[in-house]
């Protein structure tokens, strides 16, 4: 059923505003990617330690969100998103003038702290306003937007990198951000009533946690977004050393292949979209789970029949990634349905475990394994079998209390 609860603000301008928000935080991934070896070599780090920047930024990413969240839900979503974007700024500055590792991975930290916002806080706008097959709608129109931001990045990053350094990529941040702080002063709205707010406080933020974290309905869709994101993270921390190192593509031809997945995402986004009319959010998943099973199966067959080649790493990601783009927003959806009192919670929890996954697999993907390609063939089925699981255990539980 679709309901739409607010007209803060329409469909449209809550789905741009939304995806532009989001699209921060890969920018802030795929636009230095090409650069991961060229940051290593200049810093005379290893290649662990360079993994080890995406693993900052995804752990301030998430601890953000768990602060970020509830601040909206006392003081709206509008001012508290320009308050967070002018972190996200001064985290890119900062990164852009490390003289050193430690100085990054400070950068890093900051920028992810700041980026945070844009989970949550699109979430949690959709939520205010929308439910149903609605929120879906505009979760995957979010997502359609999302898409522009890693299809240009890699390419643009590489182009940076030939005509400058590394450093100038942040710079480039910066100022996306700066664009973020000035669309959301000039074009956005308040989506949250202030008869709607509730206080800031550590008695109401835990009790709000705590009652989400003790429900099964939030959980199990919130622990399929982890497990879906944490296999994507795993091989966008994995991919640059494999094709580029291993494999010897510039950077430039990195970012062409790439495409793949940009191209998939798209793809499965518009798939998605029109299937959220006509069917329910729990068959999208399992859809979904499908191509993640046969994307990991890719990652593990594919290399070994076609060794070196490039397409044998790529077909799976892709396969993957329109797996993502069906779980995405039908997952998110699912479990923020029944927490409207408290959206900005909700929106953030998804968020913390959306990119909590990243944090763990892209830690485990650097630091588990002794080269990249063992890391890719193990921990992608690994992700989509543990999805599976989790799913028929889900729904299992569902059966047993309708009856």
């Amino acid at each position: 059923m679709t309901k739409t609860i607010s007209a803060g603000m329409s469909a449209r301008r809550t789905a741009i505003i939304g995806g532009l928000m989001v699209a921060t935080g890969p920018l802030s991934l795929t636009l230095y990617a090409p650069a991961l070896p060229t940051i290593v070599d200049d810093l005379n780090t290893t290649d662990a330690a360079g993994k080890l920047t995406l693993t900052v930024y995804f752990a301030a990413f998430a601890l953000g969100q768990l602060i970020c969240g509830p601040l909206s839900d006392r003081y709206g979503r509008r001012s508290v998103g320009i308050a967070f974007f002018a972190i996200y700024v001064l985290g890119s500055l900062v990164a852009a003038f490390a003289p050193s590792l430690e100085v990054l991975f400070l950068g890093r930290f900051i920028q992810g702290f700041g980026v945070s916002a844009g989970v949550a806080l699109s979430r949690a706008m959709v939520r205010d306003q929308f439910v149903g097959a609605e929120a879906i709608r505009i979760l995957t129109m979010v997502n359609l937007i999302l898409t522009v931001t890693p299809a240009v990045a890699p390419t643009l990053g590489s182009v940076i990198l030939l005509f400058g350094s590394w450093h100038q990529m942040f710079v480039v941040m910066a100022g996306f951000g700066l664009a973020i702080v000035a669309m959301l002063g000039t074009n956005a709205r308040e989506t949250l009533p202030v008869a709607a707010r509730i206080p800031f406080s550590p008695r109401v933020i835990f009790s709000n946690y705590r009652a989400l974290l003790s429900a099964p309905d939030f959980v199990f869709p919130a622990l399929l977004l982890a497990l879906a994101f944490s296999g994507f993270h795993s091989f966008t921390a994995l991919l640059p050393f494999i094709l580029i190192d291993d494999m010897g593509l510039t950077p430039f031809q990195f970012a062409m292949a790439m495409l793949v997945q940009t191209a998939s995402f798209i793809s499965g986004n518009l798939i998605a979209s029109a299937l959220a009319a006509r069917m329910g959010g729990q068959r999208i998943i399992t859809l979904a789970l499908a191509l993640l099973a046969l994307g990991g199966l890719g990652f593990v067959v594919l290399p070994m029949l076609f060794p070196h080649s490039v397409m044998a790493l790529m077909v799976p990601v892709g396969v993957w990634m329109v797996g993502l783009a069906f779980i995405g927003p039908s997952a998110t959806a699912t479990a923020m349905a029944g927490f409207g009192s408290m959206a900005g919670a909700a929106g953030a929890l998804t968020g913390f475990f959306q990119v909590g996954g990243g944090f763990a697999g892209s830690l485990a993907a650097g630091t588990l394994f002794h080269d990249a390609q063992t890391a890719l063939t193990i921990m992608m089925p690994l992700s989509a079998l543990v999805a599976i699981g989790l799913t028929w255990i889900d729904r299992s539980r569902v059966r047993k209390s309708a009856t």
